[in-house]
């Protein structure tokens, strides 16, 4: 079935319930599939109404300049995606864990006469049950993060710099797209935005970190920030 037009309210609905419990269209990355999407919408989905559509809008389009590098068949159109459309096929592990929930008899047969055999048996049932759900991973908390960085002068090589930047590698870290921001007097910043698991990296950190490439960077300063 997939996503419908996802410019009347019911598609923008389909869309926004998608997206609930999910960061991207397909898998835990941004693909082909997020720009197939994110072509088929004209601009941001209404936030008031649609508010993890509208943050999954405004996180992919800062990959807007680099849609060509992102992984997946970009021949498909967006209505291959979303509900029925090989979810389970998409991502097998869960899947495979709602059809093992579902095979929890939580409270037996209601033709058979409840003695105490049946009582325990039902008791250890909900025991596991609340076991197993309480031993799910929860969804690392993400924010979205624009960084200006400035040069000392307009003679910094900028590429350099921001090569330096990208060097950095961290777990809970993806780099997004980046711009030359003019300051004056010929000098640029470099406007670079990236995702960042909260729980695994420091902002603060970070900044003192880029700012220890003393040959290219004067200073740095958060331009933007935004839960997702």
């Amino acid at each position: 079935m997939g996503f419908a037009d996802l410019l009347t309210d019911a598609g923008a609905a389909t869309l926004n319930g998608w997206l609930t419990e999910r960061s991207y269209i397909v898998g835990n990355s941004p693909s082909q599939a997020d720009v197939a999407v994110y072509k088929a919408l004209t601009s941001s989905p209404n936030e008031e109404k649609y508010p993890h559509a509208a943050r999954w809008y405004k996180h992919i389009a800062t990959y807007e300049g680099d849609f060509a590098t992102l992984p997946g068949d970009a021949t498909k159109p967006y209505s291959v995606y979303g509900p029925e459309s090989g979810e389970a096929t998409l991502n097998p592990a869960k899947a495979a864990e709602e059809e093992e929930d579902d095979d929890v008899d939580l409270f037996g047969s209601d033709d058979e006469e409840e003695d105490e055999e049946a009582a325990r048996v039902r008791e250890e049932r909900l025991a596991e049950y609340r076991k197993k759900k309480e031993a799910k991973p929860k969804p690392a908390a993400k924010s979205i993060v624009t960084m200006d960085i400035k040069p000392w002068d307009d003679e910094t090589d900028m590429a350099a710099l921001e090569a330096a930047v990208r060097g950095i590698e961290k777990d809970g870290l993806v780099w997004g797209a980046s711009q030359l921001v003019p300051l004056g007097f010929g000098i640029k910043k470099l406007q670079i935005n990236m995702v960042v698991e909260d729980e695994k990296i420091g902002v603060s950190e970070l900044q003192e970190e880029i700012e220890e490439f003393e040959d290219y960077v004067q200073s740095t300063d958060i331009a933007a920030m935004q839960k997702l």
